[in-house]
């Protein structure tokens, strides 16, 4: 296990000579733990912030799986902070950074602008917006190509309504969203121009009263798929959807199982190679200031989950050719303008 942080409790983890672990806990009035590796043992130190919990079988629990797979391979001292609010960002990343952590990863696109303010004062401290914008000195983004993985939904969306009308949901809206959302439409499109997609941001990725809400007045409102994004309220999402004969699709983990009458397929997002690749390059040092972008051309991190019996042998034929299209770039997203916000358009070679 890792290393546990909140705002009022620290939880320190060291691996040790012997592999043993020790826990020492602080009031927040002695906010700062001491290692418990010996001095001239300088381990690499990776740490992340979440802002859920790590047990939501989504976003944040890939997240954690992520660093625990880096400190596997890597022989890391890893730490984690669970429920960081966006009030409560630059102090956790502040406070990671003076405890000497070589990696900082901020596991949200919410985090770009704490990241940035806490980056520009400790320079020996490499950051990763996971899902960022963002780049620097000592800032890289890990951004997964949202946009790919979504596009091949849209298809399989446009191909089994009946509503003609397909919504997306998801927590908030930044630009890994504003992607992933452009996807679901090209895609969609691509099959129907006529189709409509809605789409509704609830403000928050965990509530799963919000995400319930969310998702009734999109199925009142005659929307028959929903491509949803959310961390623990994903799984009302998709059973709601069930609930009322409806179809959805899992994302980041596999979430077939969670309602395999209403779930098509997953945007699958292994977050947890993708964290433990950046990491690697950091403590090789070979790390650099730049957007990191993986897409379907590596299976391992980003792929359809396994499909629902809803969907025809046909449209799984079909989408899996367009995914090979994409790979060999013989469908490509090109950046353009629209409605004054920078996305990426359709283009087939």
């Amino acid at each position: 296990m890792g290393l546990k942080l909140n705002r009022r409790k620290f939880l320190w983890y060291s691996s040790a000579t012997l592999g043993t672990s020790l826990l020492l806990k602080a009031c927040a009035n002695n906010p700062n733990p001491t290692p418990t590796a010996a001095s001239g043992d300088e381990k690499f130190k990776i740490a992340i912030a979440l802002p859920g919990i790590i047990t939501d079988q989504a976003w944040n629990q890939s997240g954690y799986e992520g660093v625990n797979l880096a400190k596997q391979k890597l022989g890391a001292d890893i730490t984690y902070v669970e429920n960081v609010t966006q009030a409560d960002q630059t102090e956790v990343l502040t406070d990671f950074a003076r405890k000497g952590y070589n990696v900082v990863f901020a596991h949200g696109g919410q985090f770009d602008a704490a990241v940035e303010q806490v980056a520009a004062q400790f320079p020996n401290t490499f950051f990763v917006a996971v899902n960022g914008s963002i780049k620097g000195d000592n800032i890289a983004a890990l951004r997964i190509d949202n946009l790919q993985a979504s596009y091949l939904c849209g298809i399989i969306g446009a191909s089994i309504t009946k509503s003609n009308k397909l919504a997306y949901i998801a927590g908030q809206e930044f630009e890994a969203t504003q992607q992933e959302l452009r996807g679901f439409e090209l895609g969609a499109k691509s099959v129907n121009p006529k189709i409509q997609i809605t789409s509704t941001f609830t403000g928050d990725w965990s509530d799963v009263s919000k995400g319930k809400e969310a998702t009734l007045a999109l199925i009142s409102a005659g929307n028959d798929v929903i491509y949803q994004w959310l961390d623990t309220a994903s799984a009302a999402v998709l059973q709601t959807a069930s609930d009322k004969g409806v179809y959805a699709f899992g994302n980041v983990k596999d979430q077939l199982d969670i309602a395999p009458k209403a779930v098509l397929t997953s945007a699958v997002k292994r977050l947890d190679l993708a964290i433990t690749y950046l990491a690697e390059l950091a403590q090789q040092k070979q790390l650099k200031g730049q957007i990191y972008t993986i897409g379907l051309e590596r299976p391992d991190i980003l792929s359809l989950g396994k499909f629902g019996e809803i969907v025809p042998a046909a449209v799984k034929q079909k989408v899996m050719n367009i995914k090979q299209e994409v790979v060999d770039k013989k469908i490509t997203f090109e950046p353009c303008k629209e409605a004054g916000k920078d996305t990426r358009c359709f283009k087939k070679a």
